[in-house]
């Protein structure tokens, strides 16, 4: 099972039906934790130290941060962008699929725009 951390603008919708259908989904808000204000480089910190990977739609500044954490040999357990122009459905869908099929270290390092 995926350890996941949704950033502060991940859809609310997204992560609650999520739970709905798999309440025991390993999936944390960074506002749970004392991050909701945190930057994108504070965020990728904590999701290394706690080997979580990033589920976000920040496609502008997120995917380059996670980058700069693996050209300078820092862990990054992963990020999955999802565009939010998805439908609610589409990215839990696309989200429970990656959780039922894939083991963290295939994401390790990785930024990965889904669905696949």
């Amino acid at each position: 099972m995926l350890r996941l951390l949704s950033d502060q603008n991940f859809n609310g919708d997204i992560v609650r039906g999520l739970l709905l259908r798999r309440p025991n989904l390993d999936l944390i808000r960074v506002q749970d934790i004392g991050l909701a204000q945190a930057d994108d480089p504070a965020i990728l910190e904590w999701a290394a130290t706690h080997n979580r990977i990033v589920v976000t739609h920040d496609r502008a500044t997120m995917p380059s941060f996670a980058y700069d954490r693996v050209v300078n040999d820092k862990a990054m357990p992963g990020v999955f962008v999802l565009n939010d122009r998805l439908s609610v459905r589409q990215a839990i869908d696309a989200l429970l699929l990656v959780n039922e099929v894939t083991e963290p270290a295939e994401w390790a390092g990785l930024v990965a725009y889904l669905p696949l």
